[in-house]
């Protein structure tokens, strides 16, 4: 029995596509792939429906170098989708040859994306991933050429679809003709595709080499602002968001939150700050203190515990530091 492993995101188009190949009795091996930006738990889940496990595969170390520059560019924003393919693809493939597979496949569309699933992003794709001889396309199988799957008789291509463009209509037809009804939105599962933290990342990069996950772990939580010595100050907008931080606190951060009122906890990554009272003040001008009276701020650093007096300014007069 021929056996495929496939890209799985755990969107409708790689769920029925993982359909079409279970219809021909071919052996599925479901690959979900992980990083700062994007992870398995939609695809574990849509995985459990098909009757199959999804093995999630951490891409972060080699997607990271990737997206420093990526050798296509960025998208609308900051997503380097076909770089990103061929890398999943790339990694796919190692696994699939060092386990004695027979062919690689996703649920790409031809045309659905304009710019990375175009004719000649496919084709891109497939040739820098290392594998292009190995990549299959249930989806739009029957409007590109036949694959060396196909030619092979691992699969039957006459089985298989020729869906292209934008619409969804066809995959929705094609999910209720198998009883699909419970699927994920298009949109969403990358925040790459996220302007606010796409700005947030830009600004990151503009700062030094992206070398560090709890660096964009962080990006994921607060408001961000950028203090005039150069350090960054994460203010916490919700409990969640509090605890968040907390969690990611480590040596060599300062934290920073009003001891006698609910508020935000104030995270300073990697760095004391030249002037901890613009961060104090800050501090209590986001917190529940009263305005204008002096509140007592906790300083959590490399210092120890400490704590200072400060005053709440008006917001206004941080948002020339906000990314």
């Amino acid at each position: 029995m021929a056996k495929g492993y496939g890209i799985f995101s755990g969107g409708l188009d790689s769920i029925l596509a993982a359909a079409l190949l279970q219809e021909q009795g071919r052996e599925l091996v479901l690959l979900t792939f992980s990083t700062p930006f994007f992870g398995p738990e939609r695809a574990l889940v849509s995985a459990r429906a098909l009757g199959l496990r999804a093995r999630v595969v951490d891409l972060t170390a080699p997607h990271m170098e990737m997206l420093q520059q990526p050798r296509h560019g960025y998208g609308r924003f900051m997503n380097p989708c076909i770089d990103c393919h061929a890398l999943m693809f790339r990694r796919a493939g190692e696994i699939m040859a060092a386990e004695g597979g027979d062919f690689l496949f996703s649920g790409e569309v031809l045309g659905q994306r304009p710019k990375s699933q175009n004719r000649r992003a496919l084709d891109i794709v497939a040739h820098e991933s290392g594998y292009a001889d190995f990549i299959l396309r249930p989806l739009s199988a029957r409007v590109l050429p036949p694959t060396r799957t196909e030619e092979l008789g691992l699969v039957d291509r006459d089985r298989l679809q020729g869906f292209s463009g934008r619409t969804r209509k066809p995959q929705m037809e094609l999910a209720a003709r198998y009883g699909i009804k419970d699927y994920p939105s298009p949109a969403g599962g990358c925040l790459l595709t996220d302007p606010i933290f796409s700005r947030r990342l830009k600004e990151l990069a503009g700062q030094g080499p992206l070398l560090d996950p709890r660096d964009v772990e962080l990006l994921k939580w607060g408001r961000h602002f950028r203090l005039p010595d150069g350090l960054k100050a994460i203010v916490g907008r919700k409990k969640a968001e509090n605890e968040a931080l907390e969690g990611l606190f480590r040596p060599g951060d300062v934290m920073f939150k009003v001891a006698s009122a609910p508020g935000p906890t104030v995270l300073i990554p990697a760095g004391e700050p030249e002037d901890p009272g613009l961060a104090a003040s800050m501090t209590v001008s986001y917190s529940d203190a009263p305005d204008g009276e002096p509140a007592a701020v906790r300083v959590i650093g490399a210092l120890g515990e400490r704590t200072v007096a400060a005053r709440g300014l008006p917001k206004k007069d941080f948002a020339h530091f906000m990314i």
